[in-house]
């Protein structure tokens, strides 16, 4: 806004040429304008939906329960009957109003298609049906494709580790997975099975790669296969195979070759390492 200036003027006697002039300059105080507040946006897309049925075995027709159904509600704080009708704008039946002409909800081979016009039946299925989950999942495009990346470079990090990981450690991963088959593999069969274990299951593959016991398991029980130690039929002792000479006896609920691992990593556990380590030689 453009300040106003005031001059004053003043005329002395005549003759005088003098003129004094005064500038006063007035204070206008700034408009502030309160900001107003930011309507938050509903998360809710008006768009078509897909949903299809957990169970592998989708049937070619599967109804699921379209009334006597609850939700708990926590701003309510009691729980809420649902029900679809197509003629009423809501799943919650203490909401509707009028005639109550109860639809089915039915999969066809696994999925429902639900257009973006039947609201209601589409927040039934997203938000309040208690099967959701459970029975039958929401297609979600973005959220796939999340998922897809993440077991991708799951599997990469599990082949990169895998194509390098030195033999010891590949036949200690695949004896958890082939048992004693691997005793009798080369080294080529080793490394393809590892290669085609890593891929089809990277995450176990990544966290046996992680674990120290596993070699250590291995180890056992290679020392067993090879008639150096000595497991009893009960599978709670370990002995010496040449003079039945107790080593350790297995805690109750424990698998006794990963008892051994851990026994391996004790002062005596170490030197009886040491000692079978140069017998498989």
């Amino acid at each position: 806004m453009a300040k106003k200036q005031t001059k004053a003027s003043y005329q002395g006697d005549p003759g005088d040429e003098h003129v004094e002039t005064v500038t006063v300059k007035k204070t206008v105080k700034p408009v502030v304008e309160t900001p107003k507040p930011k309507v938050k946006e509903d998360d809710w897309l008006i768009e078509d939906k897909v949903y299809y049925l957990t169970n592998k075995k989708r049937p070619l027709s599967y109804a699921i329960k379209s009334a006597g159904i609850y939700f708990f509600d926590e701003k309510q704080r009691y729980e809420r009957e649902l029900k679809y009708c197509e003629n009423q704008i809501t799943p919650f039946v203490d909401e509707m109003k009028g005639d109550q002409r109860l639809s089915h909800i039915i999969f066809r081979n696994g999925a429902l298609h639900v257009p973006r016009n039947k609201q209601t039946l589409q927040k039934l299925l997203s938000i309040y049906h208690p099967g959701k989950g459970v029975l039958f999942e929401e297609y979600k495009p973005v959220q796939e494709a999340a998922d897809e990346i993440e077991w991708l470079e799951l599997e990469v990090d599990a082949l990169m580790i895998a194509k390098t990981m030195e033999i010891e450690m590949a036949e200690a991963i695949m004896r958890t997975e082939s048992g004693s088959k691997v005793s009798n593999m080369s080294s080529k069969e080793l490394r393809r099975d590892l290669l085609i274990f890593a891929r089809r299951n990277p995450v176990l593959f990544l966290d046996l790669a992680k674990d120290d016991n596993v070699v250590l398991r291995n180890f056992g029980i290679k020392a067993t296969e090879s008639g150096i130690l000595n497991l009893s039929s009960d599978q709670r002792t370990f002995t010496w195979a040449s003079n039945s000479r107790k080593l350790l006896n297995v805690p109750f609920d424990e698998h006794p070759y990963s008892a051994l691992a851990a026994w391996f990593k004790t002062d005596e556990g170490m030197e009886i390492y040491s000692n079978i380590e140069k017998q498989l030689q």
